[in-house]
């Protein structure tokens, strides 16, 4: 680890930071629909002036929404556990609105590459952890050359100043204390504020990076394939507006005619427009002529915006019903299946990759709440919800089948249903409670028979003992 103080770290981090920050910025921009207009010729913008208005056809955000709304975590395992752990869940995951939060991690992580998660200690002795989701563009970390682990991080932000302008802060993330400064403005020196020794021994930062590299652990965005396509599909949209303004309309034209010839029934003049699209011109003078050009055909453009969709539907991995490719008779339940194989694939291939950073991520909330970390965290396990689309009634029969062979234990039935850890731990407790009872009816049965009736090998205590569960009995 490189010997530098605080600002010293702060300059590092902030330099390399603002040599990705505009490709970030971009990203972002395109998932949002805000791209700027590309391939369109300087002579038709001048043309045009203020009232062209680009169409965005936002496939960007189609190709990242398809894919994040199959990232759902369900539940933390331990190693060595059958049941997801309530205490994971219970006292740090909900406590944090992880739920939800997740979700944005995911999304950033797809759009820029990356995203990030820090964990502090609560407000108060007795609070849960406190997990924030960051986004990368304010955050940076860096990581060793040898161990790929994290060695420093920096977040930055900007407040608003009452006189006018904005103050900047930073915090810096190192293994044994978190730093935060701030300065009055971008060309003034840092100052250290505050220092929380906290001696973790790590950073508490952990990176979610989509499509990590042997070279390039800072990941790869979803958008990188997709955004030529999509300026070039905003272009051909763009041009076929343009083209529908100027051709789309038959074009009328007459010899022997002046502009004052062009009056409605008042005698005042008429607009431009109504003499494009009026319906009927006559003239009184025998000299004066009549024609029309043909209308365009803006076919050219449908077809061109079909082929880039099949593009875009090929390298992400996308059914070709989701770009509006819909053929003329509609797929069957197995052909819709078979289409999002691939989509299906995509999503494991995430859930493996972002699983490991939020296996971290417990691990440290767990070591800032007990200053320990168990051995069976160590071997941590993120349960998600399977990306798959299966039909409700098609999953329950697959699981009833392998639950009755014996090959799935009923917690893994409840699990590969979809049932959350929350209410798996409803149905047990709903469970042992009905067991309860019986049990003590039953209890009570022997006890009011006469002894006669109640000994051992007896009809009634053959009887009441093969009522009890299967569970109880071999108790």
């Amino acid at each position: 680890m490189l010997d530098l103080d605080a600002v010293g770290w702060v300059r590092r981090l902030a330099e390399a930071h603002e040599r990705q920050l505009t490709q970030l910025q971009l990203w972002n921009t395109y998932y949002e629909g805000r791209q700027p207009l590309s391939y369109m010729a300087p002579e038709l913008l001048q043309e045009v002036d203020d009232r062209l208005r680009q169409v965005v056809i936002n496939w960007p955000q189609l190709v990242v929404d398809s894919l994040e709304e199959r990232l759902d975590i369900e539940g933390f395992r331990l190693g060595g556990a059958e049941q997801a752990d309530r205490d994971l869940w219970d006292g740090i995951w909900q406590p944090n609105g992880l739920d939800e939060e997740s979700q944005l991690a995911h999304v950033d992580a797809l759009v820029m590459r990356r995203s990030y998660v820090i964990v502090g200690s609560g407000d108060r002795p007795g609070d849960p952890p406190v997990i924030t989701v960051e986004s990368p563009l304010q955050v940076f970390a860096e990581r060793d050359s040898r161990t790929r682990r994290i060695v420093a991080a920096l977040k930055r932000w900007q407040e608003p100043l009452r006189g006018g302008g904005a103050e900047d802060f930073a915090a810096l993330y190192l293994p044994d204390a978190t730093v935060h400064l701030h300065r009055e403005g971008a060309g003034a020196d840092w100052v250290e504020t505050d220092r929380d020794e906290h001696r973790l021994g790590t950073v508490p930062v952990v990176a979610l990076v989509n499509r990590s590299r042997v070279a390039d652990r800072d990941g790869v965005s979803e958008l990188a394939a997709i955004v030529p396509l999509s300026d070039a599909a905003c272009k051909i949209a763009s041009d076929m507006m343009v083209g529908a303004e100027f051709h789309a309309l038959p074009r009328r034209w007459a010899t022997g005619l002046a502009d004052d010839d062009f009056k409605d029934p008042a005698g005042r003049p008429v607009s431009s427009l109504s003499k494009i699209i009026g319906r009927v011109w006559a003239s009184r003078n025998e000299k004066v002529t009549f024609g029309q050009f043909p209308e365009a055909d803006l076919g050219n453009f449908h077809e061109t915006l079909n082929s880039l969709g099949r593009i875009v539907a090929s390298l992400a991995g996308l059914p070709p019903t989701y770009l509006g490719l819909a053929s003329d008779n509609p797929p069957s339940a197995d052909a819709i299946r078979a289409a999002e194989s691939r989509l299906v694939k995509r999503a494991e291939r995430r859930q493996r990759a972002f699983g490991g950073g939020w296996e971290d991520v417990m691990r440290l909330a767990v070591l800032v709440r007990d200053g320990q970390v168990r051995s069976e965290a160590e071997r941590l396990e993120t349960i998600w919800r399977d990306p798959a689309t299966p039909t409700f009634a098609q999953q329950a029969d697959a699981v009833v089948k392998l639950f009755a062979a014996g090959l799935l234990p009923r917690e893994m039935a409840w699990e590969r249903l979809g049932f959350s850890a929350t209410q798996i731990a409803r149905m047990q407790a709903m469970e042992d409670d009905a067991l309860t009872r019986l049990t003590a009816a039953d209890l009570h049965a022997l006890s009011t028979t006469p002894q006669s009736a109640a000994a051992p090998g007896s009809p009634a205590a053959q009887s009441a003992v093969s009522s009890w569960p299967a569970d109880a009995a071999d108790g």
